[in-house]
C-alpha cells in the first residue's frame, strides 16, 4: 500500500496546483473490521499522501456503527446502509478546512458521500474525494 500511496501523492501534485488542502482524512473502518484485518488500507494511502504532499493527516472520522457488507447492494440500498454510520471524532477540528478525503475503492459513492456529509456538518469548508480505484458495476458478470 505504501508504494501506491507514493504514486497517489505524485499524481496529486498536478491536481494540487489548482486546489490546496488543509488536511488529509481517510475513510474509517469499523473498529471490529480493523481489528480483524489489522490495518485500514485507506488510512495507509492517506498517511502516505499526507507525508509526501506535506499536508497534515487528521484522524477525524470514525465509524459509529457497523454497516452490512455493501457487495450486492444497489445504489439506494448502499446509501441507506451507510447513512449516519460516520461522525467526526470528538476533538477533531475540521472547521474552515479544505479536506482531501481518501478512500481505496469507490463503487457508488455512498460511503464517500456519508463521510463528506459528516465533515461538512462539522464545519469543513470543502471536501474533495480521491480514490485509488473506481469500480464500474456495469462490467460485473
Amino acid at each position: 500500500m505504501k508504494p501506491l500511496g507514493r504514486h497517489l501523492a505524485r499524481y496529486l501534485a498536478d491536481l494540487m496546483a489548482e486546489e490546496k488542502f488543509d488536511a488529509v482524512v481517510s475513510v474509517p473502518l469499523h473498529w471490529r473490521k480493523r481489528w480483524r484485518r489489522g490495518f485500514n488500507q485507506s488510512e495507509i494511502l492517506a498517511r502516505s499522501v499526507s507525508r509526501f504532499r506535506a499536508i497534515p493527516y487528521l484522524d477525524a472520522l470514525q465509524r459509529v456503527r457497523a454497516a452490512e457488507v455493501q457487495a450486492g447492494l444497489g445504489k439506494t440500498a448502499r446509501r441507506r446502509n451507510v447513512a449516519g454510520a460516520f461522525a467526526v471524532r470528538r476533538g477533531a477540528d475540521v472547521r474552515g478546512k479544505r479536506v482531501l478525503l481518501i478512500d481505496d475503492v469507490m463503487t457508488t459513492g455512498a460511503t464517500a458521500t456519508a463521510c463528506g456529509l459528516a465533515l461538512k456538518r462539522a464545519g469543513a469548508t470543502s471536501v474533495s474525494l480521491f480514490t485509488l480505484a473506481r469500480v464500474d458495476r456495469r462490467w460485473r458478470t
